[in-house]
């Protein structure tokens, strides 16, 4: 089961783990990841907004195809993917990850799999607001380094871990 969802609208995280999780009876784990708009700590105080534009057609289609091979490399059960666009507020949920897997390896390599090329390779633009103005945010050289673990070159190294 693959379920890809773009919202515009804020979703409470566990009103959609829950549900994808009984859809799998028989799993052996599920991994979930919630990202929230930052805005407490760090570099990211002072953070009022985070706004995703995207263009939905190409948008929409790249999330389904990274679900696809996300669910053929790492034998999934299940796939949820949920991503919000639009305005967001400091604290309310960005994207959603939830694998099932027959075994934890599987869900929790798979939800990380998905999260790197999200950050680094999706197709969203991404803006903050900040008390001085909006200002556009670009992956960082550590997102591009994670998303290099996932290249075709260095998926021996993930065979050879097998499963657990």
């Amino acid at each position: 089961m693959k379920d890809v969802r773009l919202l515009t609208e804020m979703f409470i995280p566990g009103a959609l783990v829950g549900p994808f999780t009984q859809a799998h009876p028989g799993l052996g784990g599920v991994c979930t990841f919630v990202g929230e708009v930052r805005g407490g700590e760090g570099q990211d105080t002072g953070v009022e907004a985070l706004e995703l534009s995207h263009y939905e057609p190409l948008t929409l289609r790249s999330m389904e195809e990274l679900a696809d091979k996300a669910i053929e490399r790492f034998d999934l059960m299940g796939l949820l993917i949920v991503h919000r666009v639009g305005e967001m507020r400091v604290g309310e949920p960005i994207v959603l990850v939830s694998a099932a897997a027959l075994h934890r390896r599987g869900a929790i390599d798979a939800v990380d799999f998905c999260m790197d090329h999200l950050k680094s390779a999706a197709w969203f633009w991404k803006r903050e607001k900040r008390e001085e103005g909006w200002r556009w945010i670009e992956p960082h050289a550590g997102d591009y380094a994670d998303l290099a673990r996932w290249s075709k070159k260095n998926r021996q190294f993930d065979l050879d871990q097998g499963s657990s």
